[in-house]
């Protein structure tokens, strides 16, 4: 990413826009920006934050118009411009006034408009305006041949060298969130030592497991059929205090992404573009992919209807919540003995 690029070689511009889902490249670009751009010992009062749901444009582009104190220059971020959307705002923000200091910003400040927006509003005049103006940092969650560069990539910087089948294992415990994946390189490389190889062993032995990638191996176990190892990884997670109610959850939201993964293929759909349509990462359709092979349309519509049922009963009746989980897995396995 360019942006990201110039920040790291100490170049700057008046006015940048960062926005998009994926929060660790905005969350880099800032940190990037603060260390590079303003000395340390008055970064603290040279770097400025405004929320434009609580506050109007004005108020940042005052601060931005005000030299900075102490040092040569000062950073004026600009949280949620929600004026670079569709969507209406509850503030009345001055866009004639922020129209004209995108045409001549301060010399002094770096502007930033810092938002988690996946998309803005293109026809809108000031939209353009800002495209046109500033450096953009639009930070898209990276598909899954652009993750595996991203891995190596980040394992390079860390003076380590990964390979696919670690990379494939990463994904499953990690998941996909780039923050959590850069601690776990982090930690991986270190394990690995001075050019040494981060393997799939190290990544299986060290690598912190979430909720979501423990059911996804819990339902490869159901798929499997292997209902013991199921129930070995579910009591793991009642151990580790995982809520019951929780578990329930992810489950169900593993088993509709399977019955939407297997319905849009039936469509015709690519996993590109399933990955697109619902909004998941390309790897999560990839293994849902190839869960789906195990079940009918007719199955996984009963799957989720028990999982509404479980769901209710966890709510409503005075049975253990444990137990209802436990029911659920058995008349599971009862229902794919039958098929």
């Amino acid at each position: 990413m360019d942006v990201l690029k110039e920040l790291k070689s100490s170049r700057f511009r008046s006015l940048y826009l960062w926005y998009g889902p994926e929060q660790y490249f905005i969350e880099e670009a800032r940190k990037l920006l603060i260390k590079n751009a303003l000395d340390s010992d008055d970064a603290d009062l040279n770097a400025i934050s405004f929320d434009m749901t609580e506050v109007p444009i004005d108020l940042a582009i005052e601060e931005a118009e005000t030299l900075p104190f102490l040092g040569e220059r000062k950073v004026v971020f600009v949280q949620n411009p929600i004026f670079f959307t569709a969507e209406k705002s509850k503030i009345e923000h001055d866009l004639k006034k922020l129209e004209h200091y995108l045409n001549d910003p301060s010399p002094f400040t770096i502007l930033v408009f810092q938002a988690r927006f996946e998309k803005l509003d293109e026809r809108k005049k000031i939209t353009k305006l800002i495209k046109k103006q500033a450096g953009v940092l639009e930070a898209k969650r990276p598909a899954e041949r652009e993750l595996s560069g991203w891995i190596k990539s980040k394992a390079a910087e860390e003076g380590a060298i990964i390979n696919e089948a670690a990379i494939n294992q990463l994904l499953n415990i990690a998941g996909f969130h780039l923050s959590v994946l850069a601690t776990e390189i982090s930690k991986l490389a270190l394990y690995a030592g001075d050019e040494g190889e981060i393997t799939e062993e190290a990544v299986t032995k060290l690598t912190a497991r979430t909720l979501e990638s423990d059911i996804f191996r819990l339902v490869d176990q159901i798929v499997s059929g292997k209902l013991q190892e199921a129930f070995r990884i579910y009591y793991d997670l009642i151990r580790l205090n995982e809520e019951p109610l929780k578990i329930l959850a992810v489950i169900a939201g593993q088993f509709r992404l399977i019955y939407q993964v297997k319905e849009l293929s039936k469509r015709g759909y690519g996993q590109q573009q399933i990955a697109g349509h619902l909004k998941v990462h390309p790897f999560r359709v990839k293994i849902a992919s190839g869960q789906s092979h195990s079940f009918s349309e007719t199955q996984l519509a009963s799957i989720i209807q028990l999982l509404a049922e479980s769901d209710y009963d966890m709510k409503s009746s005075g049975m253990e919540k444990k137990m209802i989980i436990e029911m659920f897995f058995f008349r599971l396995q009862t229902m794919m003995k039958a098929k």
